[in-house]
């Protein structure tokens, strides 16, 4: 099965070795995606900005791949505060559906760029 590279201006370019996303037949792998605003390519304040500039870059790169994040079966969540959980759930229900996706929380000691929260997912299409 072949692999192809997603990528869009709508979201941040990648700052490393990786893609956007990477789609195999049906499933679809984001990268994490931090809270930089795709203009800019700066971090954006606060962790409520933070929280939804992520979705909002996850949702651009599911676009590129012709997706939604309502096709999420897996999505992993890296807080640098744990404290900070409830907050990712309130904001999740403004960009997803049910059924959610399966989920993982991790509390980490830090973040690329200082970022506060990181969200990657598996999306299946098709």
């Amino acid at each position: 099965m072949a692999k192809a590279a997603i990528s869009t201006p709508n979201a941040p370019g990648a700052i490393g070795t990786y893609s956007q996303a990477v789609r195999c037949g049906n499933t679809i792998y984001l990268s994490g995606q931090i809270g930089l605003d795709p203009a800019s390519m700066q971090l954006v304040d606060g962790i409520d900005a933070q929280i939804k500039r992520v979705f909002d870059n996850l949702k651009a790169v599911a676009a590129a791949a012709g997706a939604s994040l309502d096709d999420a079966a897996k999505l992993t969540i890296y807080l640098t505060d744990l404290a900070h959980f409830a907050k990712v759930n309130e904001t999740m229900a403004a960009y997803f559906t049910q059924p959610y996706p399966a989920r993982a929380a991790i509390g980490v000691a830090s973040l690329p760029r200082g970022a506060l929260v990181e969200a990657d997912a598996i999306l299946v299409i098709g």
